[in-house]
């Protein structure tokens, strides 16, 4: 009788033992699952533009008056800036009149130029250092029909890269959202895009906030790194943050409206101080006028003119094309490709033949410490004729704080 009352509480155990092995191994994530997706982080949660009234320049505190998260580590690289002339990155893409990149150039094949002056180049890269690329995707209602191929298109951005490449991913809306920060796992790069889910942002009210997206991009995810920096936007362009127009003074502060407030050359200017190249990609039809030769010919001056009214160029396509001159990149629109992966392959493409310069003003009075601003660049191939250098059109000195 003990004996047989000892056999059942052993099975009773051993029953027990079991279920709670299989209960445990039903609430863990298997290997076959993947990892369970983090919840995305929320870039403009919490933060206060600020614009300084002596220099005039755009940051961005918390909501408490801190300092944001990274803004001690951007002033001090800012303050050094002013205490030694550093060389001067330039991001180069060389292509023929087809798009094709041109590879294998060499130092000597490049000229540079700063306000008009050759430069000597003491820095040259051939695409031999990883590359740090945003994926930034509109999450927006607008572009829902072009949802399921968005997925593809980056799928095939991510296989295009060169293996040491890292990717981020970003989606906005009224609100912009960190998919996932710079990574070289593919597998993770390509969960973070089907985490992307347009139909959950249509209650995301506050329309769609481009240009804060590619400056939040900016601002959080490539300060710090070297080499060759590029976003990869994806967007219809309409924008209704800024409340950009045709006249050019929507670019800036206005009189009337509250100096403390993201405009459209703060979005430039943070992109041509950390030398990030844009690859925006419309979702919207190429104007006639806009033609590539068209672009090259306005590359050394603003789109935005009052000119422009008369070109029949709507103003969210201006200003996509207007941020890329600035930039440097290229501009593309969805319906000269095949399918959409086909121009994020070829924007892949264009990346991996990236050329890197690099060059030290020259001492004395036109030395760019002495002169915070703007300061025009130009690049040529003067042994190459017919081909593009696509380039930041200027790079910018912060000034003094």
């Amino acid at each position: 009788m003990r004996a047989h009352r000892s056999q059942r509480l052993v099975s009773l155990l051993l029953a027990t033992v079991w279920i709670y092995c299989a209960c445990s191994a039903l609430s863990a994530p298997s290997h076959a699952q993947g990892k369970r997706a983090k919840q995305p982080e929320q870039l403009d949660k919490g933060i206060v533009w600020h614009r300084d009234a002596a220099t005039g320049e755009l940051s961005i505190i918390s909501a408490d008056g801190s300092a944001y998260p990274g803004g001690e580590d951007h002033a001090a690289v800012r303050h050094a800036l002013q205490v030694r002339t550093q060389a001067v990155p330039i991001t180069c893409v060389v292509s023929t009149t087809d798009g094709t990149a041109v590879q294998g150039l060499r130092r000597e094949d490049f000229r540079v130029y700063e306000d008009g002056l050759a430069q000597k180049i003491s820095y040259f890269d051939a695409s031999t250092q990883p590359a740090s690329v945003a994926l930034i995707l509109d999450a927006s209602p607008s572009v829902l029909p072009d949802a399921d191929e968005m997925r593809q298109a980056a799928d095939a951005l991510i296989d295009a890269l060169a293996p040491l490449d890292q990717a981020a991913v970003v989606d906005f809306a009224g609100h912009t959202y960190l998919q996932l920060p710079f990574s070289d796992v593919r597998e993770e790069i390509r969960r973070a895009v089907d985490r992307v889910n347009i139909r959950e942002l249509f209650t995301d009210t506050g329309g769609s906030n481009i240009y804060e997206a590619v400056y939040l991009a900016a601002h959080e995810l490539f300060h710090g790194r070297t080499g060759r920096k590029a976003i990869v936007l994806l967007t219809d362009g309409q924008d209704s943050g800024l409340g950009l127009t045709l006249d050019p003074a929507s670019m800036a502060p206005q009189p009337r409206e509250p100096a403390d407030r993201l405009t459209f050359d703060d979005v430039a200017r943070l992109l041509a101080a950390e030398d990030i190249q844009i690859f925006a990609v419309s979702t919207q039809n190429r104007p006639k006028v806009m033609t590539a030769a068209w672009l090259d010919e306005h590359h050394v001056a603003t789109l935005v003119t009052p000119a422009a009214r008369s070109l029949g160029i709507p103003a969210y396509t201006l200003y996509l094309a207007e941020l890329v001159r600035r930039a440097g990149g290229q501009l593309y629109f969805l319906n000269e490709s095949a399918s959409v992966a086909d121009t994020f392959r070829k924007i892949a493409e264009k990346i991996r033949a990236e050329y890197t310069l690099g060059f030290y003003p020259e001492e004395g009075a036109n030395t760019p410490d002495d002169r915070p601003g703007w300061h025009p660049l130009s690049v040529e191939v003067p042994d190459e004729p017919g081909v593009r250098v696509g380039h930041r059109a200027a790079y910018y000195l912060p000034a003094a704080r």
